[in-house]
Order: C-alpha cells, then structure tokens, then sequence
C-alpha cells in the first residue's frame, strides 16, 4: 500500500510538471500564461503566421513583450469599453546588438485610452497615439550610437493612469 501511495505521489508530481510546462513557452516564444514573449522579430513573425522576415532589419533583434490580463481582455472583447480595456499595457523591448542583428536597442511602453485618443482622460501629455485606441508613453533607444526619445509622456508608469 505505501509503494502505491507513493507512486501515486509521484505521478501526482509528474502531471503538475507536465502542466506548468505546457503552460509554458511555445515554438514561437509565447508564454499566453505569464503574459510574455521572449523570442525573436522573425518568431514573432512566424506566431502570427507571417513570414518570418516580415519585421525586415529587426527579425534578428531579440523582443521581449509584457502585457497584463486587461491587455488580452481588450484584444477578445473589442478595443473600445473600458470595462475590458482600463488599464490595459504591454511593453516592448527590442535589442538589435546581436549577431545578425539591426545594432538598435528600443523600448516602448504603450496603454489603451480608448477612442478618444487626446481628449481621453486616461491620455497622458508627451505620447502619441497609435492603433487608434492606444497611446505610446515611453518610445526610446539608441540608434547610430545616439539615444533617441520619441515620446516620454508624464508621467510614464503604467499605474498613473
């Protein structure tokens, strides 16, 4: 009775393993359950069923992205109630100084602030508008061997909105 008590603990162990890998990465770079990609331009590319070149100069680059549940709540239920997209962010993070790589290094933080755009009341001043319901606060890098702020919107945190 304890050998299958025992193995009953350890099969028990084997399928929790099983699970939390497959909640896991996937070929691509996706991990939908901690909400991050770690991967490539070109395997973003190819997890959207796009030609894996598709990002042209940066498919090379290294891509990190983060986003929160509010993010993916608004993607399945339209980009224009607050009830789904308040509070909704993702960040991405590009490094091109890799092999093969564009030699750029670039982070954006993005929020939703609904179709209002500018008279939002969630548009913070020092961004821009992009996809027509989000605003990009934080946009800078290096490029050339110059750093470069295309927007920097006060204040940039994602929980002062």
């Amino acid at each position: 009775m304890k050998k299958i008590g025992i193995l009953i603990m350890v099969f028990g162990l084997f399928l929790v393993a099983q699970n939390v890998f497959a909640a896991g990465f996937n070929q691509f770079g996706y991990n939908d359950t901690a909400r991050i990609f770690n991967g490539t331009g070109s395997s973003w590319c190819l997890g959207g069923g796009q030609a894996a070149g598709c990002m042209g100069a940066y498919s090379n680059d290294k891509l990190i992205m983060k986003w929160n549940e509010a993010w993916d709540l608004c993607n399945d239920n339209g980009y224009d109630d607050p009830a789904y997209c308040a509070g909704a962010w993702t960040s991405n993070e590009w490094n091109g100084k890799v092999k093969g790589g564009s030699g750029e290094v670039w982070h954006y933080k993005m929020i939703w602030v609904g179709s209002q755009g500018e008279d939002s009341p969630y548009w913070k001043e020092g961004g821009y508008s992009i996809w027509g319901n989000y605003e990009v606060l934080m946009d800078q890098g290096t490029s050339g061997g110059e750093h470069i702020w295309f927007a920097h919107a006060k204040p940039t945190g994602y929980g002062a909105h």
